[in-house]
């Protein structure tokens, strides 16, 4: 992402998970952790929309990790269906945050399935879901106050099934118009709805 930005391994349930970490310039208010999109579909922790909300944690002061899903960009092990993945993000977590330290999550896509199952567990301060891979996966319920995020005109996962997700929760959900899965030209929008729901939260 950055220069600055420091690479390192930790040890996951079926081999070492290769993670990219960055530090705020002034002291970090907590450990923010990123999930990507599908493995099997080209998703790596170094995509666009996966690198826009790191930024958005990094600029509100938040070190904040992405990280490869087992079998992806030196991560050892093999895909596992989303179970392992959902293991594999719990194990950065673990690795990565100082004690009882404020925990922030987010996904992409199936990134963001993976994140709705480890906030299950791990109840982090902040949970923001983008283009929730809600058609094929069954994403967990979560708390209110979780940012959800989808492109109008997602081609990859229709919005009508996030609203489905979303529905009985009643959770809100904030449509992108025009937007398509991968917010192609919507990027700096993303990142400031980002950056709004997290100045608006209490830290």
């Amino acid at each position: 992402m950055n220069p600055r930005t420091l690479k390192r391994s930790v040890a996951g349930p079926a081999g070492d998970l290769v993670c990219a970490i960055d530090v705020p310039e002034a002291g970090a208010r907590g450990l923010a952790v990123v999930c990507h999109p599908h493995p099997l579909h080209g998703g790596t922790m170094d995509n666009k929309v996966v690198v826009t909300l790191a930024r958005a944690f990094v600029q509100r002061g938040w070190r904040t990790a992405r990280f490869n899903f087992r079998g992806i960009g030196g991560s050892g092990g093999e895909w596992d269906e989303g179970r392992g993945e959902i293991d594999d993000a719990l194990a950065v977590i673990t690795a990565l945050r100082a004690g009882d330290e404020p925990l922030a999550l987010a996904g992409f896509s199936f990134g963001a399935y993976v994140a709705s199952h480890a906030a299950s567990q791990t109840h982090p301060r902040h949970l923001v879901l983008v283009g929730p891979a809600s058609q094929n996966f069954t994403v967990a319920p979560v708390p209110q106050g979780t940012l959800v995020v989808h492109g109008e005109a997602d081609e990859v996962v229709p919005l009508a099934a996030t609203l489905e997700w979303a529905r009985p929760q009643a959770l809100p959900v904030v449509v992108v118009p025009g937007g398509g899965h991968f917010f192609h030209g919507q990027l700096a929008l993303l990142k400031s709805l980002v950056l709004q729901h997290l100045s608006a939260s209490a830290d």
